[in-house]
């Protein structure tokens, strides 16, 4: 049972991906609205304003990070002269609130990937999970019913493969130039063919790597889609799943021994 005090304490839980950093409190177990940003050029003093900025009192900042060193040292420059409280950058671990991964060396697991496996596996309770996590790149992970992170798969998000088609085909840019219009399977314009090209196949890829995991765990697992471009996703996806917006974020407080109460935002 909480105490009056321990109710009242905020904590900031910080998902920085390839593109873009998403926050949100914590406060009495209930995780606030998660916000979102692209975070490119920033500066220190550009997290400060946009993302420290709050009037509300916080114990401590707790972060999941794959943008690497220079990003930590500008969040805890930003933390520091706007927050006053200590921060804490999570890590891949071999194992940590519930979570084991095979991964042969866990500090190579991609740390949203590991946070994510931890949330994943508190809100399938004792169902298996598969987690589809679908920005800059879409990662494919299962976890089983005891915790166990048996591996996951990566490919390149839907805008990254639009970006690899228009810049290393020869032609296809001028070819592609204008919008792509009503989007349609077999597509009349060469931008709509790329778009719809890149959506079927992550979709293709992730509904096969449920029905792979289906066929090793032997039973379906609970498939939880996270992302910043899951809600474009969601539609071509043929497997029932649920959207989790703040998966990462779940998975942050669970790896800090926080409690967070409720079905997530």
């Amino acid at each position: 049972m909480r105490t009056h005090a321990a109710a009242r304490e905020r904590f900031l839980l910080v998902d920085i991906g390839n593109t873009r950093i998403k926050w949100a409190l914590l406060q009495g177990g209930r995780l606030g609205r998660q916000r979102a940003l692209a975070y490119e050029g920033w500066t220190a003093a550009d997290f400060g304003r946009r993302v420290f900025a709050t009037t509300a009192a916080v114990r401590r900042v707790i972060v999941s990070s794959v943008a690497g060193p220079r990003i930590e040292t500008d969040l805890r420059s930003a933390v520091r002269s706007r927050l006053h409280c200590p921060i804490e950058f999570v890590r891949s671990a071999r194992r940590r609130a519930g979570v084991v991964t095979r991964y042969r060396e866990p500090w190579r697991l991609g740390v949203d990937r590991f946070v994510s496996a931890i949330a994943a596996h508190q809100l399938a309770r004792e169902r298996a999970a598969c987690i589809i996590s679908a920005g800059t790149a879409v990662t494919v992970d299962i976890v089983d019913r005891r915790g166990v992170h048996l591996g996951g798969l990566i490919l390149p998000g839907p805008q990254l493969m639009v970006r690899s088609l228009l810049e290393q085909t020869n032609g296809i840019q001028r070819r592609a130039r204008g919008g792509a219009g009503r989007l349609e399977l077999f597509a009349r314009s060469t931008r709509a063919a790329i778009e719809q090209g890149a959506m079927y196949a992550v979709a293709a890829a992730a509904d096969r790597a449920i029905e792979e995991a289906r066929q090793r765990l032997r039973s379906a697992p609970l498939v939880l889609l996270s992302g910043g471009a899951a809600p474009d996703l969601r539609r071509y996806l043929r497997s029932v799943h649920r959207n989790v917006p703040d998966l990462v974020l779940r998975g942050v407080a669970l790896y800090a021994g926080l409690s967070i109460d409720g079905p997530s935002c």
